[in-house]
């Protein structure tokens, strides 16, 4: 027996996200926000897609390659209780692990099979860095994979940092009509650090071609600046 695996990637997601900032923290929660699942070379057949069609929702198997790191820790603080209360790393799903694979359930939107980058997947609701490898793709499956009794654990009450988003009518202008509801979205859901409070500190982040300066004062977040 051995200790270690190979995994191959299948392809990478492309999204309006080159950093990690602002990436919502659960795959589904903007439900808005594209990405486009491009295969590698050696996995561009239409033949592997062939079905994927049918179904509604698929699950992304992908990896944190942005937080791959020597070592692992048992525990770690999720934002969600504020940054500063320690929980075992297997009842959260924080990127820090000893394997750093992610998982998310996303839509699917759109199949393109004869694009010049082979067949192309488009999904909605994903969480994940633009160039993100994806390691599986699998058909969500409703009777198999839906628990509607499922209890949440410390995470009871989902997301509860939702806030008022002011977008001048100047900069809402500079966002492409197809990209304000994602980007309202992800505002919305408080992309700052669980433990940044300052009401006084402008924040920053890319989003597509454009760069979103904001602040947040209580439960307003107010964009500065649309660059």
């Amino acid at each position: 027996m051995t200790d270690k695996i190979e995994m191959k990637i299948i392809g990478r997601i492309r999204t309006d996200f080159p950093t990690k900032f602002g990436i919502p923290r659960q795959s589904g929660v903007v439900k808005e926000l594209k990405g486009r699942i491009v295969f590698e070379p050696e996995y561009r057949s239409a033949e592997a897609v062939r079905g994927i069609e049918g179904f509604s929702h698929l699950w992304l198997i992908w990896q944190f390659s942005e937080n791959v790191r020597e070592g692992w820790s048992p525990t770690v603080r999720p934002p969600i209780l504020g940054g500063n209360t320690r929980v075992g790393v297997f009842a959260t799903r924080s990127p820090f692990r000893p394997n750093s694979i992610g998982l998310s359930s996303v839509k699917l939107e759109k199949v393109e099979l004869n694009t010049s980058e082979g067949p192309v997947l488009t999904v909605s609701g994903a969480d994940l860095m633009d160039g993100t490898p994806i390691l599986d793709i699998k058909p969500y499956i409703p009777y198999a994979d839906s628990h509607p009794e499922a209890t949440e654990g410390f995470r009871s009450g989902g997301w509860n940092r939702m806030l008022e988003v002011d977008i001048p009518p100047k900069l809402l202008e500079k966002v492409p009509v197809e990209q304000r509801e994602a980007l309202l979205g992800v505002l919305q859901n408080d992309p700052r650090p669980s433990y940044h409070h300052d009401p006084e500190r402008v924040y920053g982040f890319p989003f597509g071609k454009m760069e979103i300066k904001f602040s947040v004062n209580d439960k307003k977040l107010k964009v500065i600046h649309v660059i």
